[in-house]
């Protein structure tokens, strides 16, 4: 027997290969003929996959989530450090979707074309589970897609289908985004002709990371969603060239390793309670179990990394006025105003000049043709929070008549403070300066009034 011929065996007798069946050799999977397969091992590629997953070596998680975090940088540049170990925590709850209770929907925003978004996608299809790249698929085609999973949807382009240019009456794809956030979610729909028409309830629950501009995503979305706001790179930033066929051979390993630990720690992370980062809970608690409960269970820094991460993007959520709507954004500024201030109320005519004189805000110009936010407007936005206008008594400086003009109180029935702490949750912001001026103002019972008469008898008893 040659050198070569006894490596052969030696390989043979390591992977339990069986005997070579007469006229040639035998799967090492099923042991059937190879017959005309290609590989001198396995008879179809099926079995050459269920014999390298039954003899992988797994790769513990916190090496794993450095591999797919390292692999992202190498394709992408983000703002932020917390974007690539989130991207790779989000990667990897594809593969255990079924085990959590909800999903939470990946966005990737940005102010301009050309910003790396569509790169983000086209690296994620090679490392979640089952991906489904598409720009253009109808509602129709989503549900039955979703319904034979499962998939995980990364939908490119997605302002062109919110747009108010394009009509963006899209409420079956919204509806089909918002309900499949959570697993019991289903979405019934008449199926059938008018003969036979019978009500089918989809189930409509996936993974979903959605790109495109920003400013045209519904909030039904964007609050059920973790966003990273992407940035064209610099002249002098560089990444790797991107070439899919190298990069899909590169990341094949990665993500088999992926979700072949994912496999072993599934009961953990789905029975997991894990703790969460101060101020974060509610709505972005629930968005972020599940990434959390994995990077418990990768251990090594990812629980510290995890929770820095997901302080960093709840803070980025909270403080994202534009991302909130117009609304949030007005109590926003109004908060902000009356903080600078030091004052607990103000007359409607000292908030609109107020408003439409800061710079980088719509109040001055919200058609784009100079119409300015006047009071009936004002009180129209501010109605739904159940703050409403209230006469204040102004003394008159040359000793007459005191005037009573209308305003906004911070306490009270009727006034800002409730609004401000419902909506505008200052815990998971401490990076902004006017928190804590917010905080003392909707605290205390009286402020100094530095720049602003204080009203004599404000109505209602202090919050």
């Amino acid at each position: 027997m040659t050198s070569v011929d006894s490596t052969v065996s030696a390989i043979d007798a390591a992977i339990g290969a069986p005997v070579a069946a007469e006229g040639g050799g035998a799967c090492c999977q099923c042991g059937r003929a190879l017959d005309t397969s290609p590989s001198d091992d396995f008879c179809s590629e099926n079995c050459q996959n269920v014999w390298r997953a039954a003899h992988a070596t797994t790769v513990p998680g916190h090496e794993v989530l450095d591999r797919v975090r390292d692999f992202v940088l190498r394709f992408n540049l983000f703002p932020s450090e917390h974007c690539a170990p989130m991207l790779a925590l989000w990667y990897a709850h594809t593969h255990a979707a079924d085990h959590f209770y909800v999903t939470p929907r990946l966005i990737l925003s940005s102010v301009e074309p050309g910003s790396g978004k569509t790169r983000v996608l086209e690296v994620a299809q090679h490392l979640v589970r089952a991906p489904e790249m598409t720009m253009s698929a109808t509602t129709a085609a989503l549900f039955r897609m979703v319904n034979d999973g499962p998939i995980t949807i990364l939908f490119d382009e997605v302002d062109t289908i919110f747009s108010p240019k394009t009509g963006g009456n899209n409420e079956d794809l919204r509806g089909l985004l918002n309900a499949g956030y959570k697993r019991s979610a289903t979405v019934a729909r008449c199926v059938g002709d008018a003969r036979a028409m019978k009500v089918q309830r989809f189930p409509v629950y996936a993974p979903v990371a959605l790109a495109g501009i920003a400013g045209n995503m519904p909030d039904t979305i964007t609050t059920r969603a973790i966003t990273i706001h992407m940035q064209r790179r610099r002249e002098d930033e560089e990444v790797e060239e991107f070439w899919e066929e190298d990069v899909e051979a590169e990341a094949r390993p990665l993500r088999e390793q992926l979700a072949a630990w994912i496999d072993t720690v599934t009961d953990k992370i789905s029975r997991g309670r894990p703790d969460m980062p101060e101020g974060v809970r509610d709505r972005s608690a629930e968005i972020w179990r599940p990434l959390i409960a994995i990077a418990d269970a990768a251990g090594d820094h990812w629980p510290t990394t995890a929770r820095a991460a997901c302080s960093h993007f709840v803070a980025a959520a909270n403080v994202d006025r534009k991302g909130g709507g117009l609304r949030i954004r007005l109590l926003a500024d109004l908060r902000d105003l009356f903080a600078a201030r030091g004052v607990t109320d103000m007359t409607t005519a000292e908030i609109l000049t107020a408003l439409c004189e800061l710079d980088e805000a719509p109040w001055g110009d919200l058609d784009g043709h100079g119409k300015e936010l006047d009071s009936r407007r004002l009180a129209k936005e501010l109605e739904p929070y159940g703050i409403t206008s209230k006469n204040l008594k102004r003394k008159d400086p040359g000793g007459g008549k005191a005037k009573v003009p209308k305003g906004y109180y911070v306490h009270g029935e009727g006034g800002l403070a409730d609004a401000w702490s419902r909506y505008l949750p200052t815990s998971a912001t401490a990076a902004t300066s006017a928190t804590s001026q917010v905080t003392a103002v909707a605290d205390a019972g009286a402020v100094a009034d530095t720049n602003a008469t204080a009203s004599e008898s404000p109505p209602g008893p202090a919050a």
